[in-house]
């Protein structure tokens, strides 16, 4: 598989904080999930790869293409998509949530709602389009959040938390979804605690501890036995 994301002695400061990524590489249709306790640097790092931070140094490249100035990282915002722990929802329809993106890139009528139809269908929300997002519960929310990602067709969704208020009837549908996804060549990005999760899903683990960035001793092992690559050191 190509690299679609590689970054090279990239470093962020922010306050106190620094995070450091000597050498990633986020494979297209790859899936990783991102591990570590609170404060190590995740929520940082997803935003980073969003476009939405810039390091004060270090080299990104996009689908082997070197990303160098902030027009470029607009673009490659059409491309890339973050869903976040805590997601907002504009005020109105579900529809409307889902349309916003849409209008944007002058995706209108009945292709439109084809998407939005689908999509909501891939979250397990078929029929949810006249909803409106204060009636919604929080695992509906995060799910209506996923499919507002999904309509936008992204090649690369960082997802923060984004199972973490799922319940257990809605889980194995995102899990199956992730899969979906990354046999699609959709590369998928979560960042979580739950320890199975790696498994089920056959992710690739990015441990960040104290904004640092390091590949597991095992993962020779790893590589050997699991069809999804990584390579990450620090």
């Amino acid at each position: 598989m190509d690299d679609l994301l590689r970054l090279r002695d990239v470093v962020f400061r922010r306050d106190n904080f620094t995070l450091r990524v000597n050498t990633l590489d986020l494979q297209a249709g790859g899936r990783y999930l991102l591990t570590g306790p609170n404060g190590a640097g995740k929520s940082t790092l997803l935003q980073l790869l969003a476009q939405l931070l810039v390091p004060q140094q270090g080299e990104l490249w996009f689908a082997g293409e070197p990303v160098t100035g902030p027009r470029q990282r607009q673009q490659l915002r059409r491309q890339i998509t973050l869903v976040e722990q805590s997601p907002f929802l504009f005020n109105g329809t579900v529809y409307q949530n889902l349309a916003f993106g849409l209008r944007l890139r002058d995706i209108k009528g009945d292709l439109q709602r084809r998407r939005i139809e689908r999509a909501l269908a891939a979250v397990g929300l078929e029929g949810f389009e006249s909803r409106h997002s204060d009636n919604l519960s929080g695992g509906e929310v995060q799910r209506v959040a996923l499919a507002r990602a999904l309509v936008l067709r992204p090649r690369l969704l960082l997802l923060d938390e984004a199972s973490a208020g799922l319940d257990t009837e809605a889980l194995p549908m995102f899990e199956k979804l992730i899969t979906d996804l990354s046999d699609k060549g959709v590369t998928v990005v979560l960042a979580g605690h739950d320890q199975q999760q790696p498994r089920r899903l056959k992710t690739r683990l990015l441990p960040l501890r104290d904004g640092i960035l390091t590949l597991p001793k095992d993962d020779e092992k790893q590589l050997e036995s699991d069809p999804v690559p990584l390579q990450a050191r620090a």
